[in-house]
């Protein structure tokens, strides 16, 4: 079968910018934007050659590579081929992989961990083949046994993002989604060509994909695309700040993505003694609701850091903070490409930038994205998030409570790492409690008490419980992306909880 090559702004700016300019920089190996066109050029030309000659009428195929400049050039390269790529996380667990990969019907698996997947997919390997791109030894599996999935028209990119239950949804997205959200975001945050960006979250992360690296491509930047432990990142949770801010300094970065819980971390390094990097001038911070106090903390550092929103069905972000119009506790002003409406509930929907459907949606995707999140734009055009609509919990009292808030709050004190609030129906709330290590009850106690005098009545913690066990995807309590799962968590601590309840009143 032949395969139609496609072109695209995003394929024509690697091809028009500054030859001898690096593009993407590796441990031991840089890119210039001449050799990554050469580079991606021919991958696709390889890939297409494959295809011909495959009996799969429409590949679909996976990556499962860590953060490095090989990333790149095969998910533009799959862009360039036209075949639709599934970036697969390696957070994700194996059950997650294989559901990922049997929902959209992959039938090519290309890694550089190939011992992950041989065990998992062992009678699904028709054949196997390593090659080298970019200073990287890679594993390109053919797969059998998957049934081909029909896939929207216009798929390049599914991504599958983790609910709080069930396995993930793979969100189908095409070039023109992805690359509204990179050009949007390239003009807001005024990158050019002298700017380098640090990805620290991985490139499997949309986030990190589109906003970091395909926004730095456009403007003709460059991108410092490290492995985790060149990162100070290991496993799930593991960080080791100064190590994240020594890379920060060492590379010169000048833009960067973090989560909150990475800005956390920095902002205790500095206030503790460390010197801030000179050479950063927008450090997004994104993926989960941030506290004001924690934004103001690092504004007094000189941290420039400015927060954004938005979600996988619309192809990553949909507001920003930005230095000319920064607002600390909003998320900015949705970006021009999309405009926000509201239900009479204030849940916030997104017109514009749709995903083109779930893989296996039948009916046909609206242009418009109901996000489960509730919230408000003020006076002046700022989006402001209350939480989410499904975990909004009424009060015996009557009174809603956002739970995010209020665990928001808790997590940004030095001795609480993770914290999960429930109080639905009942006429005080609890809080199950992960303390950091070497944290004593009564530290807690008093951090609780210090952030209730803050509180209104109905939002405080009036009893709390210590977890036995950080919440992890692992033990199912996190979603991939960090997100509580409130069903889990519950149901786990729910005897321990209820006996607060039921042995004395608040």
């Amino acid at each position: 079968m032949t395969v139609k090559m496609i072109t695209n702004d995003l394929l024509q700016a690697i091809g028009r910018n500054t030859p001898d300019q690096i593009a993407l920089r590796g441990t031991y190996i840089s890119l210039t934007y001449a050799e990554l066109n050469t580079a991606v050029s021919r991958q696709a030309e390889i890939w297409a050659a494959q295809s011909a000659a495959s009996p799969t009428k429409h590949p679909t195929m996976a990556l499962a590579v860590e953060n490095h400049p090989a990333w790149i050039v095969l998910d533009l390269a799959a862009m360039a081929c036209n075949t639709p790529l599934v970036p697969l996380p390696f957070f994700f667990s194996p059950a997650q992989w294989l559901h990922a990969m049997k929902n959209a019907g992959v039938s090519v698996l290309v890694t550089d961990q190939p011992q992950l997947f041989e065990p998992l997919l062992a009678s699904n390997i028709l054949t196997s083949s390593q090659f080298e791109l970019a200073g990287k030894t890679l594993t390109q599996f053919a797969l059998r046994n998957f049934d081909q999935v029909q896939l929207p028209h216009y798929t390049a990119k599914i991504t599958y993002t983790s609910g709080t239950t069930g396995n993930p949804k793979g969100v189908c997205l095409s070039n023109e989604n992805m690359l509204n959200v990179a050009k949007a975001i390239a003009a807001a945050t005024e990158v050019s060509s002298a700017d380098t960006h640090l990805s620290v979250l991985p490139l499997a992360t949309l986030l990190e994909n589109v906003a970091g690296v395909y926004a730095t491509l456009l403007a003709g930047a460059s991108c410092y695309l490290l492995p985790n432990h060149e990162i100070g990142l290991s496993g799930a949770t593991g960080l080791d700040i100064k190590q994240l801010l020594t890379t920060l300094k060492l590379t010169q970065a000048s833009t960067a993505i973090f989560t909150p819980e990475l800005l956390h971390a920095l902002v205790l390094c500095i206030e503790g003694g460390e010197d801030t990097s000179d050479y950063l001038r927008f450090l997004a911070v994104g993926g989960a609701s941030v506290s004001p106090a924690l934004l103001e903390r690092a504004t007094k550092l000189k941290i420039p850091v400015y927060e954004g929103y938005g979600l996988s069905e619309c192809a990553s972000v949909v507001a920003l903070n930005v230095p000319l119009g920064n607002k600390i506790g909003t998320v900015g002003k949705p970006l021009p490409h999309i405009k926000v409406s509201f239900t009479h509930e204030q849940e916030i929907v997104v017109n514009g930038n749709a995903y083109l459907g779930y893989v296996g949606q039948e009916q046909a995707q609206q242009n418009a994205v109901h996000t489960g999140d509730i919230g408000e734009l003020d006076k002046d055009g700022y989006l402001i998030i209350t939480g989410r609509k499904k975990n909004i919990f009424i009060t015996s009292f009557g009174r809603n409570v956002s739970p995010e808030w209020v665990e928001r709050e808790l997590k940004i004190t030095p001795c609480i790492a993770q914290a999960a609030l429930f109080g639905e129906a009942k006429p005080w709330n609890v809080a199950v409690i992960v303390p950091r290590p070497e944290t004593t009850d009564e530290q807690v106690e008093d951090a609780i008490q210090t952030l209730n005098a803050r509180l209104p009545d109905y939002a405080r913690i009036s009893r709390w419980v210590r977890a036995d066990a950080p919440f992890s995807s692992q033990n199912q309590q996190l979603t991939s992306n960090g997100r509580n799962r409130r069903d889990v968590i519950l149901q786990h601590y729910q005897n321990q909880i209820n006996a607060l309840y039921e042995g004395k009143s608040a």
